[in-house]
């Protein structure tokens, strides 16, 4: 294929890095490309919490209308920031080599007394409602912007931490010390995790896409979506999901909270990779008959 292969992307520092990691891979196996470029809605406005700009897949529909206008050929996603249900016309061609999946306090301090009373910064209601549940005597405060603005703000804030994904800082080579992994909390749906897009016409764009799929990767990020999609829960619900597989056994644990921390619904299951095609559904399933469709519906009218 020596057609030019215009590769959409969000402008910001993390998306470059990851429409970069894709431009190597096609240019390696001799394929022509091009990075575009595109502003998003959630790239635009910082300031305004995620969970109040009531707009599925904000940083995601401004590339899907360039793929759909013939303005690029394939995007790449955070596939945490992908909505569960594609666009008509646009499909999943490939799920990269996913990196590091778990949530991490860059501390202000190198030692915090997390029993006493701190302010923690995060934009996300995940991680602010399990951080509750763990530190209910915590004050949580929002934080927007890309991965230097949200540390530049910590640093001049009088915050105590603020929480990022693990994979950003790592792309991003960022060097932050008092860094503190939290395995406790469970991350967001396919945190980690890359997601190439293209139109569902373009065989040719998909079957070559098809060589740089992870399998694996993408067997468990299709639990963990399926298990968001079937929470009807969108990218700022407090939902959520782990799969790993080690050999031919799946691990899952996955949970959602209330925003105030003080209850949660949580299922922990190991399963063959041979069953594991409908188990996202399924343990979502198990989760809303035992109470979680309660706190779900209270998060919605909370909005």
């Amino acid at each position: 294929m020596n057609k030019l292969i215009r590769i959409g992307t969000r402008a910001s520092a993390l998306a470059l890095w990851q429409a970069h990691t894709l431009q190597d891979l096609l240019n390696a196996k001799g394929y022509t490309t091009e990075l575009v470029p595109i502003k998003s809605d959630g790239d635009l406005d910082l300031v305004q919490p995620l969970y109040e700009m009531g707009t599925v897949g904000i940083f995601t529909k401004t590339l899907d209308a360039a793929l759909l206008n013939n303005r690029i050929d394939i995007a790449i996603h955070s596939m945490k920031d992908v909505p569960t249900q594609l666009p008509e016309g646009i499909k999943q061609a490939a799920v990269l080599e996913r990196g590091p999946v778990l949530d991490v306090l860059v501390k202000k301090a190198t030692a915090v007394a997390f029993e006493n009373p701190a302010t923690i910064a995060t934009g996300s209601l995940r991680r602010k409602a399990q951080w509750l549940a763990h530190y209910p005597n915590h004050n949580i405060v929002p934080l927007r912007g890309n991965i230097q603005t949200r540390l530049t703000k910590l640093k001049d804030q009088a915050w105590d931490g603020a929480i990022f994904a693990e994979a950003a800082l790592v792309r991003l080579d960022t060097k932050t010390e008092r860094v503190e992994i939290l395995d406790w909390m469970i991350p967001a749906p396919a945190q980690g995790a890359l997601m190439v897009v293209c139109r569902t016409v373009d065989t040719t764009i998909f079957d070559s896409l098809q060589q740089f799929n992870r399998t694996d990767v993408a067997l468990c990020t299709q639990i963990e979506r399926d298990f968001l999609r079937t929470l009807e829960g969108g990218c700022t619900a407090p939902i959520g999901a782990l799969a790993t597989l080690e050999g031919d056994q799946v691990h899952f644990n996955g949970g959602v909270f209330s925003l105030d921390g003080k209850r949660k619904f949580l299922v922990s299951e190991t399963f063959g990779k041979s069953t594991a095609q409908n188990k996202g559904v399924e343990l979502a399933n198990a989760l809303l008959k035992k109470g979680a469709a309660t706190l779900l519906q209270e998060f919605k009218s909370s909005l």
